[in-house]
């Protein structure tokens, strides 16, 4: 006997369900398009690290596609939730809350909702209580908060472990997406409740020495999805939780036309065998002061006198500093600030997280459209991280990014000491596709500056030092001073028959 067979679908077969949204584009992100539905799922962490918020996001993103939510709290009353939503600017009339909370914190006896203190009421009548309420509201969207209640409440582990078997198996029955919040009060991990969930999300605020708490976020498991691993910056805003996934550069290869970026001055451009290209970056390194900021603000105005979009990261000064600096070396940088052609963006390495960094500099070329970044200084930038080692791998996967999409990137970097010799706080020049030494030497009494293309991969450079000036028109670059030896140590002798010459006067970096 033959004949065709016929194939019959699972209808929660993962590869045939929608995602549906988490309420956070940053998560939906990680996760490639959001959760399954249909599951159980925890969001784990200390006290203030964000659950109830990000919760809450989740809610409304049912709401708002015309879904039936319910908000179950064991923990915070019904005020407290609206506080924090008022906070945030949300309006959560359309949430049902159901509320199992201690009586001597309802300030309103005669409202309609029934209240529960969870230390008087066993395990079971609690369940039960959960039960019907969700039989008589129907959700497709649920929040438990939190399950620490329902742990004091079991009193040993094998009832808590059958509750919440029994609570997954009733939510998979109503066709619900459930998400269980735990506040990490057991002593030990709860991997019974790890196994049990679909997926598991671990919130974390982390107090730094100096400068706002860092809040990050790990996705543990999570069953029949590929998700970004490891730690992601987020912060609690106005408007929820603002996650900003790990950068990834290969997520984000494009092609593009590797034009040639000029600096607007001819003989820069020649040190480096006639510009810069389109999707490399350049390291201007050397002591405070040298002018490697004022290099770099050639660059973002020569992409700007071209229509390009240029962006500058300043960590160490303030706008008022680097534009009384351009205006000191003649560069129009307000026009084209006013223009919108330079966006000149201050950050605070004490409060910044190197994930909502990179998020900006993400956005400044994706939605500003940024053909050249300015990153000024790394000294900065540095401060931000908690750890050099990270900094390292941070700046690897943004600098590939960036090179990735046809970006110049500028990067500033200050070395220790102003002579003599100079000491450099990490070493980038093997990220780094040209590198620019600027160096202070002292010559008859008179402190005068050089510099020197030392590296390019994208083709030929001039090996030469040369000197260069900051003046009222710029930066000046003059011939390669080719009667000098050890001008890089600081201390250099002329080897020339007559007098070294002495250039004009100048501005300072």
């Amino acid at each position: 006997m033959s004949g065709d067979v016929e194939v019959f679908k699972d209808p929660d077969d993962a590869d045939e369900m929608p995602r549906i949204s988490t309420g956070s584009e940053g998560l939906d992100d990680i996760l490639g398009g959001g959760f399954d539905g249909n599951r159980l799922y925890l969001y784990e962490g200390r006290p203030g690290t964000g659950k109830t918020t990000i919760a809450l996001q989740f809610l409304l993103e049912g709401s708002r596609r015309g879904e039936r939510v319910l908000y179950i709290t064991l923990s915070e009353t019904q005020l407290e939730l609206g506080l924090v939503a008022r906070r945030h600017g949300w309006d959560i009339d359309s949430v049902d809350i159901f509320e199992l909370a201690p009586p001597e914190i309802t300030l309103d006896p005669e409202r309609e909702l029934t209240v529960f203190y969870p230390a008087e009421v066993e395990l079971s009548e609690t369940t039960k209580l959960i039960f019907d309420r969700v039989e008589k509201t129907n959700p497709t969207r649920v929040v438990l908060d939190s399950l620490s209640e329902l742990r004091l409440l079991a009193q040993s582990s094998l009832r808590y472990r059958r509750q919440v078997l029994a609570l997954k198996h009733f939510f998979a029955s109503r066709k619900c997406t459930v998400i269980m919040l735990d506040d990490l009060s057991a002593q030990q991990d709860d991997l019974q409740l790890h196994s049990i969930s679909h997926g598991v999300v671990l919130l974390e605020q982390i107090a730094i020495d100096y400068g706002s708490e860092r809040r990050r976020l790990r996705v543990v498991k999570m069953r029949g999805i590929k998700f970004r691993g490891g730690y992601h910056d987020f912060t609690i805003e106005k408007g929820g939780l603002k996650v900003y996934p790990r950068l990834v550069a290969a997520e984000h290869s494009k092609s593009f036309v590797g034009a040639i970026r000029s600096s607007g001055n001819a003989e820069l451009d020649q040190m480096f065998g006639g510009g810069l290209e389109h999707g490399t970056n350049a390291l201007l390194i050397g002591s405070a002061g040298v002018g490697k900021s004022s290099l770099a603000l050639t660059y973002a105005v020569a992409a700007a006198e071209s229509g390009e979009h240029s962006v500058f990261f300043a960590f160490d000064e303030g706008q008022g500093t680097v534009e009384a600096r351009a205006r000191t070396l003649g560069l129009p940088l307000e026009k084209f600030r006013d223009a919108g052609l330079i966006r000149f963006q201050q950050i605070d390495p004490a409060e910044l997280s190197p994930g909502e960094f990179a998020a900006n500099v993400k956005r400044s070329v994706e939605i500003d459209n940024a053909r050249v970044i300015v990153i000024d200084s790394l000294n900065g930038y540095l401060n931000a991280m908690p750890d050099e080692r990270f900094l390292i791998l941070q700046m690897h996967e943004l600098l590939t990014y960036l090179g990735q999409q046809g970006v110049l990137t500028i990067l500033v970097l200050a070395q220790h000491g102003l002579g003599g010799p100079i000491a450099t706080p990490l070493d980038l020049s093997y990220l780094s596709d040209s590198v620019l030494m600027l160096r202070y030497f002292e010559v008859g009494g008179v402190v005068r500056r050089a510099v020197s293309v030392v590296k390019k991969r994208s083709g030929n450079h001039e090996h030469s030092i040369r000197e260069f000036r900051l003046t009222k028109n710029g930066v000046k670059v003059g011939p390669p001073l080719t009667e000098f030896n050890g001008i890089f140590s600081g201390t250099p002798q002329y080897v020339g028959r007559d007098a070294p010459p002495v250039p004009g006067g100048g501005h300072g970096d």
